[in-house]
């Protein structure tokens, strides 16, 4: 079924718009911060299985490592983007997936991306 996917959740795009200028020192000035909403997201949560027996472990099974956003067909979604999903700023991590039409049905698939938690 093509998105916006009804009991899917908002997810807020952050995209810096194109820079007004340079500063005094010849350096481009960051363009202002445009926030869109897309509706009906596909929100799942990413984790990784430490190695046994590893540092990471420390008596936990699994961690959980991000998000996997499934967006809509057609969403505009690029790497410098930064995402709010439930509240928690995010960076995308690697590039977003189109997955394109369905040879089966010919309806438009979503557009899959990973989001990291931001921290420090």
């Amino acid at each position: 079924m093509p998105g916006p996917y009804p009991f899917g959740e908002d997810v807020v795009r952050l995209r810096r718009g194109p820079s007004p200028g340079r500063d005094a020192r010849g350096q481009p000035i960051p363009g202002p911060l445009v926030e869109t909403t897309v509706p009906g997201c596909v929100v799942t949560p990413r984790q990784s299985t430490p190695q046994v027996g590893g540092d990471e472990q420390q008596a936990r099974d699994t961690v959980i490592v991000g998000w996997t956003v499934y967006a809509p067909p057609g969403s505009d979604w690029v790497t410098t983007d930064q995402v709010r999903i439930r509240g928690k700023l995010c960076e995308i991590t690697g590039e977003p997936g189109d997955w394109g039409s369905s040879v089966f049905t010919g309806t438009a698939g979503p557009v899959q991306f990973a989001a990291d938690r931001v921290t420090g």
